[in-house]
């Protein structure tokens, strides 16, 4: 049992259920990540850095770009999300659509491979 697995059980069934979902939906688009715990939390790590991760809360579900800035970068979320600088919330029992985590991953991890260059995708405040 990994360690996703044990720390999922936790939840009740509606929830888990929603949580297992977007668990197996960043599974589905990177593979090739390890699963893991960041900040207390499931998460998803790809060559060290990472990429997505979620966790439940008593009144809805969140998942963390682990940047601030991936958030800002996109548009046309579900009405029933709410978008904060550093979480998606959303409510338990709804399912965040696949296209929309393929876009959540991909910004991040351009964001990475850019830092990772020496360029930062992040505009500096003025």
């Amino acid at each position: 049992m990994s360690v996703i697995d044990k720390y999922l059980k936790r939840f009740p069934d509606e929830q888990r259920e929603s949580l297992q979902y977007l668990r197996e939906t960043i599974l589905s688009i990177v593979p090739q990540a390890k699963e893991t715990l960041s900040y207390g939390m499931p998460a998803f790590e790809i060559d060290g850095k990472v990429v997505a991760g979620f966790d439940g809360f008593k009144n809805h579900c969140s998942y963390f770009p682990h940047s601030g800035s991936v958030l800002e970068e996109l548009y046309g979320f579900p009405e029933w999300c709410e978008v904060s600088k550093g979480t998606l919330r959303f409510p338990i029992g709804k399912k965040l659509p696949k296209t929309l985590v393929r876009k959540l991953i991909s910004v991040r991890r351009r964001q990475i491979t850019e830092k990772q260059k020496g360029r930062s995708s992040v505009k500096p405040k003025k």
